[in-house]
């Protein structure tokens, strides 16, 4: 079992791919990020609070 990232590196990591210009979209991340989505979801009820939480939007 994979151990989920803690919920500072799902801000970080959020944050990370806003500054690099990437997408946020929750369909695009959860393909190209599993990982991350898969932890945002675990410590947060959606991904827009994840987003929201990571102070990009």
């Amino acid at each position: 079992m994979d151990v989920p990232l803690t919920s500072k590196e799902v801000i970080t990591q959020i944050q990370r791919l806003w500054n690099e210009g990437q997408s946020l979209r929750k369909k695009q991340v959860k393909e190209l990020y599993p990982d991350l989505m898969r932890s945002a979801l675990y410590y947060y009820p959606s991904w827009q609070h994840a987003i929201e939480e990571s102070n990009v939007s």
